[in-house]
């Protein structure tokens, strides 16, 4: 089988999807499942040769992606000289466009995949009015494709509930031998000079979708009594970052800016506690990450990390931007000990059955399913 993959971020982008997109590229190539990559220029894209990149500027809404301006003509010459049996958009934005259109054009299956509730971002960015036609918009993307693939079951009754068809779950994985309790190292605390504390950890994008703003709360307004007894550790970059640095000047808190590979690893298995306020999800990679490296885990009760944790058996949940419930629940994590264990050993047992290399082979299977479909169809005809 011969895929093509239209999307508008990718590896060595620093997001959960184009992380994903380079764990699916690296699969089909472990199988020798021919895949070519049509991604818009970036900074510092791997040079493969099945990518072909284009012209892009960066996408005003989320910088991440970007848009890509070239001529069709150009993109469908590439295609049609590895000539696919399936193509598969990855975004919804300009290479998505242009592969959903070469396509239908040429008669090629094609299936998408949904990373991002843009819906709910766009309450973070005060652009609630753009809803009704944003929706308007992703039917009118979707609906050509033979099937949508969206990570949780909380995301499928999501599009469900907008009246999408054919959505099927791609879920995700986690290198549980990357993020594994034994990487936990008393050198992350020593550097910085948090021996005798408990070290409280975010790691994601900072950004206004990412409910950082939960999260400056909950720091500012954690009991007097605990305060001294922790120290934050904030891992990731984004939009937000600086302004939080300024309002966070006086608090107990490191930025490291991004960490991947090993260094990530040893941050999430060296700490005690995971933090994750966002509520716009719709998987959350780095709360199986940290599950993965038995850190017990405080989230929100919304989005798609409601698929991953079981409230009081391997993590806990609190009302969506409720700092008062997030501190309440890292005060219980502090006064209880006996429980942590139970849940962190719960989350690492949790995590090793969610493997990559099954995730992949069930999607290829579907792939083929839609491919097979395709060509009885033409030869019915």
């Amino acid at each position: 089988m011969r895929i093509a993959l239209f999307s508008d971020t990718f590896f060595p982008q620093v997001n959960g999807v184009a992380r994903t997109l380079k764990r699916y590229l690296d699969y089909m190539e472990s199988k020798q499942i021919e895949c070519q990559i049509f991604l818009p220029t970036f900074d510092s894209c791997p040079s493969y040769p099945n990518i072909h990149q284009f012209t892009s500027y960066p996408f005003f809404f989320y910088p991440e992606c970007r848009t890509a301006v070239v001529h069709p003509k150009k993109i469908e010459e590439r295609l049609l000289a590895f000539a696919p049996d399936l193509i598969h958009v990855a975004t919804p934005l300009t290479m998505g466009l242009y592969g959903a259109r070469i396509a239908k054009k040429r008669g090629i299956p094609c299936v998408a995949s949904y990373h991002t509730h843009f819906d709910q971002y766009l309450e973070y960015y005060k652009l609630t009015w753009l809803s009704p036609l944003m929706w308007k918009y992703m039917k009118w993307f979707h609906a050509p494709f033979e099937k949508i693939f969206v990570p949780s079951q909380e995301t499928q009754t999501h599009l469900n509930e907008k009246g999408f068809n054919n959505v099927s779950i791609w879920s995700r994985g986690v290198d549980s031998e990357l993020f594994h309790p034994r990487k936990r190292s008393i050198a992350v605390k020593e550097n910085l000079n948090v021996k005798d504390k408990m070290l409280l950890l975010y790691v994601g994008r900072i950004s206004p979708e990412k409910d950082v703003e939960t999260l400056k709360k909950i720091i500012l307004t954690f009991p007097e009594k605990l305060r001294h007894k922790v120290h934050w550790l904030i891992v990731g970059d984004g939009p937000s970052k600086a302004q939080l640095e300024t309002d966070l000047l006086n608090e107990p808190v490191t930025f490291t800016g991004y960490l991947e590979g090993e260094e990530l690893a040893k941050v999430y298995a060296s700490a005690d506690l995971f933090v994750f306020p966002s509520a716009s999800e719709t998987f959350g990679n780095v709360v199986l990450e940290a599950m993965s490296s038995g850190l017990l885990v405080i989230t929100s009760n919304r989005g798609g990390v409601t698929n991953i944790v079981s409230d009081g058996q391997n993590g806990f949940m609190c009302k969506e931007k409720d700092e008062h419930d997030f501190i309440r629940k890292i005060e219980m994590f502090l006064l209880r000990e006996e429980k942590v264990e139970y849940l962190r050993y719960s989350a690492r047992k949790y995590a090793e059955l969610q493997s990559w290399s099954e995730i992949f082979e069930k999607l290829v299977t579907e792939f083929k399913e839609v491919v097979d479909i395709n060509q009885k169809l033409k030869r019915d005809a």
